[in-house]
């Protein structure tokens, strides 16, 4: 049975998205993103699951920034729905401050300026259910599953409150090696490039004549200390060990200042 580390308390929802990938396996509870990549590299997880964007409030940045500086190879993608519950010890009416993570609260941001709910964020979604429980009072309130209302003992208020009924999170599976081909794949890489007109036309390129789909770019601060440095974020059609795919990422580091294939997997 694989073992999957994730961030947050039982009931988050990258549990969630663990078991939706590997089906039955063992689930190791981590406080941070780069503590469930740290139970990889030391042995007390086969994989990690960490979310990278979501359909609402887009990219996770510091999922991205781990990408940038992990060992790990990306060797799986999953989408998992989000369903967020407004849970608590009282009623819709008496709830005054709501607890979640930053992203939850922003993908809830309508609902919560309807009730007018006072916001504080918090490490983990099914981390602020233990919160409200501790706390014990009628006025506070979360946002989280379902399943963490079970785990954790409190009343769920109100279902589906998400700003949009469609809300779902982009979970990659990080390990230490990545699958053969598929027959379907994706192929995960970052690059940067010189400050000189046409830099990144002339990188693109290399995919476009070697006839490679590219299904997202994405820009994101180096935070390697110059100002306005940006590491280029990009998935492709393809699998790394596909010739065609291979001359396009070889003349793509040619272009580039520094490149890292994330790792090549089966498409969710």
């Amino acid at each position: 049975m694989e073992s999957v580390s994730f961030q947050g308390e039982r009931g988050a929802y990258g549990e969630a998205a663990a078991a939706g990938f590997f089906g039955a396996c063992s689930t190791v509870p981590c406080r941070t993103f780069a503590d469930a990549l740290g139970a990889v590299t030391g042995g007390r997880a086969s994989h990690a699951v960490i979310p990278v964007e979501n359909s609402l409030e887009g990219s996770v940045g510091e999922s991205h920034d781990l990408l940038y500086r992990t060992g790990l190879r990306v060797s799986g993608e999953i989408y998992h729905r989000i369903e967020h519950c407004l849970i608590g010890g009282g009623t819709l009416e008496e709830a005054r401050t709501v607890y979640s993570h930053p992203q939850a609260l922003g993908q809830c941001r309508r609902f919560i300026e309807e009730k007018g709910l006072r916001t504080i964020p918090t490490y983990d979604t099914a981390g602020s259910v233990r919160i409200v429980r501790e706390l014990g009072r009628r006025d506070c309130a979360c946002i989280a599953s379902e399943a963490a209302s079970a785990i954790h003992g409190v009343p769920v208020i109100a279902r589906g409150i998400a700003d949009e009924p469609g809300n779902t999170t982009r979970f990659l599976v990080l390990s230490g090696s990545c699958p053969p081909p598929s027959g379907r794949d994706k192929t995960s890489l970052i690059f940067s490039i010189r400050h000189e007109p046409g830099s990144l036309c002339r990188l693109l390129e290399a995919f476009h004549g070697g006839g490679i789909n590219l299904t997202k770019i994405e820009s994101r601060p180096s935070g390697g200390g110059g100002s306005w440095e940006y590491n280029f974020y990009v998935d492709i059609e393809g699998h790394a060990d596909d010739p065609a795919v291979r001359a396009a990422l070889d003349g793509a580091a040619r272009e580039a200042v520094s490149s890292k294939v994330l790792g090549s997997y089966p498409a969710a």
